[in-house]
């Protein structure tokens, strides 16, 4: 079974960093996409980076430059690299797997509806939460 585990959220100052992790567990074989998703209060979630099974990687607008996302295949570890954070960036922040046909989805998977199936075709994690202070 599929089991996706975040950590490394918490509270920033604006202009702060953070790095978040997820640790992956029962991949058996290659998502389609990797991702983080974030969701404030009152707004709904929407999708902030991603990695896809052709190792390309997109960032949502609000983010580009600033977050950076990687993964470690040995430990089966995805990260999210936070910088010059903003109160903006104050929300709960998962980490998604989505398990469909094809490679090269690219923006595709910032998409939520394609996180919206059950196993085997999508994971989400518990998420970790991110507060930002000015």
């Amino acid at each position: 079974q599929v089991q996706l585990v975040e950590s490394g959220g918490g509270s920033a100052q604006s202009g702060g960093s953070l790095t978040l992790s997820c640790a992956a567990s029962g991949i058996t074989k290659t998502a389609t996409c990797m991702s983080w998703f974030r969701q404030a209060p009152g707004k709904k979630r929407e999708g902030v980076a991603s990695i896809d099974n052709d190792d390309n990687i997109v960032y949502a607008d609000s983010v580009k430059g600033r977050f950076t996302i990687s993964q470690d295949n040995a430990k089966n570890t995805l990260y999210l690299r936070m910088d010059n954070l903003t109160l903006e960036d104050t929300a709960m922040y998962y980490c998604a797997a989505a398990f469909s046909p094809g490679s090269g989805w690219g923006e595709r998977c910032l998409r939520p509806r394609y996180y919206e199936f059950a196993p085997p075709f999508a994971y989400w994690g518990q998420g970790t939460e991110v507060n930002v202070s000015s």
